[in-house]
């Protein structure tokens, strides 16, 4: 089969940092599904991977974790597809990924595609709904229905993780959104997908909450550049609230929430995979949730840009442009 692999971890610039390959096809066992790859998006997670994590030596390592596909083969203990479900899922960490022709996942963190969207379109979503699904339910557990006036900030609204929060908080909560974005295009994406109020997050966001008058946020989710804002954060959150990030500061000082007793939550969305826990059959369940959600029109992909096809040269254009910082919403590649 054909894949897109590395065998040293380094910069995208190297002449080896992503290479087309091909390989041989795996067998499907246990609770795996075999799923043949149609499209993929790409994830801060897979530049991330890419530059630090090295393979076994003489070994290929196939990033991607957000893949839509069809079901060629089953395990003997798979109970919830058979071979030709259209699935979506964004796989495990510890496994290869889905920068391939065919690929192994365990159905427990598989749903069903939504029929409404096609296959480019729920590529952009599985692995930015199950992050923003955890940490709103599972870590804030953001209530459904909240006392009036109770707000939440959004902090990187525009990017990927963040264009799903906003539309889970819009359809799914009574919360006055707020999201941040600094440029024209940036400000108008999230407008357009729900939030009540757009700040700059070059500037202050505590002092632009005061100028609002809004109700200090109960929430704070920060996807990105957490230790720039941190004394922000620390200054704007409602005593006793409720602070959650996804990203990895080099250094994190929560005692600046200690006078407010804010408790702190970090999310990542491979913990039920790496660890097999007792509940890693949500991540189907909340899939399901959210391709019943776009099926009844509450919830739109975020894909804001396609290449075709799946190959190195593609690939390695995403990586920079994710690694750019200017992406929004979801980059997503189809077809071998």
């Amino acid at each position: 089969m054909k894949a897109v692999a590395y065998q040293h971890a380094g910069a995208i610039a190297s002449t080896d940092s992503l290479v087309s390959i091909e390989i041989e096809s795996p067998v499907a066992r246990g609770h795996d599904l075999l799923v043949r790859v149609q499209a993929i998006s790409v994830n801060p997670v897979d530049t991330k991977i890419r530059k630090n994590v090295s393979p076994e030596s003489g070994q290929w390592k196939i990033l991607g974790w957000d893949a839509v596909g069809i079901v060629e083969a089953v395990g003997e203990k798979v109970s919830l597809f058979k071979i030709g479900d259209e699935v979506w899922y964004a796989g495990a960490l510890n496994r290869q990924g889905s920068n391939s022709e065919l690929q192994l996942v365990d159905e427990r963190i598989v749903g069903h595609k939504p029929k409404s969207l096609n296959m480019i379109e729920a590529a952009a979503l599985p692995l930015t709904a199950i992050t923003a699904w955890e940490m709103l339910f599972d870590r804030l557990q953001v209530p459904h229905t909240a006392p009036d006036n109770t707000t939440i900030l959004v902090i990187g609204a525009a990017g990927g993780v963040g264009s799903i929060t906003i539309q889970l908080l819009k359809q799914l909560t009574n919360l006055t959104v707020i999201g941040t974005a600094s440029r024209t295009e940036t400000r108008s994406w999230i407008e357009q997908l729900g939030a009540d109020y757009v700040l700059d997050h070059r500037q202050s966001l505590a002092e632009q909450i005061k100028q609002l008058n809004l109700t200090a946020p109960k929430y704070v989710f920060s996807t990105t550049q957490t230790d720039q804002h941190l004394a922000d954060i620390a200054e704007l959150i409602a005593p006793q609230g409720h602070f959650g990030l996804i990203d990895d500061p080099e250094q994190l000082d929560i005692k600046l929430f200690k006078s407010k007793s804010v408790s702190v939550h970090w999310e990542f969305m491979f913990t039920r995979s790496m660890y097999q826990t007792e509940d890693i059959i949500k991540q189907s369940e909340l899939l399901n949730q959210v391709s019943q959600l776009v099926d009844d029109g509450r919830i739109k992909t975020t894909v804001s840009q396609v290449l075709s096809p799946i190959n190195a040269e593609n690939l390695i254009t995403a990586h920079q442009q994710i690694e750019s910082g200017s992406t929004k919403g979801k980059i997503v590649l189809h077809g071998f």
